[in-house]
């Protein structure tokens, strides 16, 4: 008979993030498929399970899998796991785990760690409807057109991003989607876990003034100037409005504000921030 494929979840920082049945199935397995042996080797010391493993990442995982099938057709138990969290979220394994199903292989999920659930769950942004997107694009040009193509999203955003990219994306973010709310989780389970709550020219500020560093996942609330058909608005565009508001009728700005969103069919409260946060940015040195 063939054997199965168990994809394990193990923890993303603290170690005893690890559940009773994935520790049992590490001691059952024949052989373990790792993205690094190293990092992995860590968490098997910790728990004195000893047993063979192999290294797989994106330059040889096509081959990998070929090899790993060859271990389950003749009967082996494999287990699968990442550096940290739950295998084929934006980490390597998915073709592995695509050739064995297939081929008729049992692949059985060994829930646990995640650091996008975990994220989530702490965020304080609406989970019902929600977006994963893995890493934002590592390069300026590609990843401003992937953005644009998320302006009218009404969901939640949830993305990767690598500490050094942080400042960088957030600018671009800013720029394209706006001044929306946002929540960033640092180091999550770890000793210096972080998590930052406000708005994206607020966490650009907050970020930049120290040292950035770990794991980060990034969390957008929908856009609160979204209306049912018109997308996101602009910036220049609402305070031209605002300010032809002001002048034709003779109003205050927070009036003006009150009628430019009525007639938009936006949230007054949402477009008040916007133009807040554009005003600091232009005025105060600050994004």
């Amino acid at each position: 008979m063939a054997g199965t494929l168990y994809v394990v979840a193990t923890p993303i920082g603290n170690l005893e993030d690890i559940t009773l049945r994935a520790l049992k199935v590490l001691r059952g397995v024949d052989l373990l498929a790792c993205e690094d042996t190293r990092q992995t080797a860590k968490l098997l010391d910790r728990y004195h399970i000893c047993l063979p493993l192999t290294s797989y990442h994106e330059h040889n995982e096509q081959e990998k899998a070929n090899y790993l099938l060859e271990q389950l057709q003749a009967g082996k138990q494999v287990g699968l796991v990442s550096d940290s969290g739950t295998p084929c979220l934006s980490d390597p394994g998915y073709r592995i785990v695509r050739v064995a199903i297939e081929n008729g292989i049992r692949v059985v999920p060994i829930p646990g760690a995640s650091a996008l659930v975990a994220a989530l769950s702490a965020s304080g942004r609406p989970t019902n409807e929600f977006v994963f997107l893995g890493f934002l694009p590592s390069r300026k040009g590609p990843r401003q057109t992937f953005l644009r193509k998320l302006k009218a999203e009404p969901r939640t955003l949830v993305v990767y991003e690598a500490p050094r990219r942080l400042l960088e994306s957030l600018l671009d973010i800013r720029d394209i989607l706006g001044e929306r709310r946002v929540t960033i989780a640092r180091e999550l389970t770890k000793i210096h876990e972080e998590f930052f709550f406000g708005r994206v020219s607020e966490a650009y500020n907050h970020f930049r003034a120290r040292s950035v560093k770990g794991e980060i996942v990034l969390i957008l609330e929908r856009d609160e100037l979204t209306g049912n058909s018109s997308g996101t608005l602009d910036v220049k565009e609402m305070e031209l409005l605002v300010k032809e508001a002001m002048g034709v009728h003779g109003i205050s700005q927070k009036e003006a504000i009150r009628m430019v969103a009525g007639q938009r069919n936006v949230s007054r409260r949402g477009l008040y921030q916007l133009l807040l946060s554009n005003k600091r940015t232009s005025t105060g040195g600050e994004l």
